[in-house]
């Protein structure tokens, strides 16, 4: 199926005005000229230029698609001035969702040359509520009209973390019971044997959407959905079709890259995805839907969310 960005754009505006929502994980592709892209605006004296095409290509995004994850939100806390800059680029029904800072999220920080001399010890700062009211919900009052979804990514938890997953829903219990409230609060995880019933209701109870996810050590998104009381916010379902079940980040990037097209179908992803659109239709608008594709799940994410939107 050949990729038609003027049907992207009208199947798009048609699902958010029905709060159906269907965006990408970030969105600086230059694989993606051609597609979505225009690569003759982001030319300089007839070379491609890629500064102006990071900084700019947003709003020729925000003409086709109706929404994006924030990725970058998840390494650094996002400035007033950085969110403000992106929500100027994009039309007033656009909804950013925002993956929040890992200097909240993360139990120990990993061994990686970004954290410095912190790499490898713990997190004084996990689940610190009152830093993520200051440093990241703060700068976000100002766009807070086109933000649709803050998510928590817990990476996975090892035993020298946490050795139950009751121990860690009663720390996300307690610090899910001291955020601020009307915001429109996601937590993914990614240990497998966590998704019970206690987890479920743990985030019922404080109105927070479990989010879907499709990842290595996960199982696929249908047989989430399937188990009884995941769907923990009535008025807010997220899902994030990040990676084939069994396949490792790394992998992916090599065999995708440029992420200029399909390389590998998943009629699993399709099909649930599917799901999640007709639910969220049928739903109506008071329901927000957001659904983020990935590039590394088939190689190239506008055109998986083309085929989320034909008929299976």
């Amino acid at each position: 199926m050949a990729f038609n960005r003027e049907q992207l754009k009208q199947q798009a505006a048609e699902l958010a005005a029905q709060g159906v929502f269907m965006g990408t994980s970030s969105w600086k592709y230059p694989g993606w000229c051609g597609m979505l892209y225009d690569r003759g605006r982001y030319e300089y004296r007839g070379e491609f230029a890629e500064t102006r095409f990071k900084r700019d290509c947003l709003a020729e995004y925000a003409e086709v698609l109706k929404t994006v994850c924030v990725d970058a939100a998840y390494y650094t806390f996002p400035s007033q001035q950085y969110l403000e800059g992106m929500v100027k680029q994009t039309p007033d029904d656009f909804r950013f969702g925002l993956k929040v800072t890992d200097a909240i999220t993360l139990k120990k920080f990993p061994n990686l040359n970004r954290f410095g001399q912190q790499a490898g010890k713990p997190n004084e700062n996990f689940l610190n509520a009152d830093l993520f009211a200051k440093a990241f919900l703060k700068p976000c009052e100002s766009v807070r009209s086109a933000i649709g979804l803050l998510m928590f990514e817990f990476s996975r938890f090892w035993p020298a973390e946490y050795e139950h997953g009751r121990d860690f829903i009663a720390d996300l219990d307690k610090f899910l019971g001291q955020l601020p409230k009307g915001w429109p609060y996601g937590v993914e995880t990614r240990n497998r044997n966590w998704l019970k019933p206690e987890y479920f209701e743990c985030l019922a109870r404080h109105q927070v959407t479990q989010v879907f996810n499709s990842w290595e050590a996960m199982p696929p998104v249908s047989e989430q959905m399937a188990l009884p009381g995941s769907r923990t916010n009535p008025d807010l379902i997220a899902a994030r079709f990040l990676l084939k079940p069994g396949r490792k980040y790394e992998q992916a990037v090599k065999a995708f890259e440029p992420y200029d097209s399909i390389k590998e179908e998943n009629p699993e992803v399709r099909a649930a995805g599917r799901v999640l659109i007709a639910e969220g239709k049928a739903a109506g608008p008071k329901r927000r839907t957001f659904i983020f594709v990935n590039n590394r799940l088939e190689g190239n994410a506008l055109a998986t969310i083309g085929a989320m939107l034909q008929p299976g």
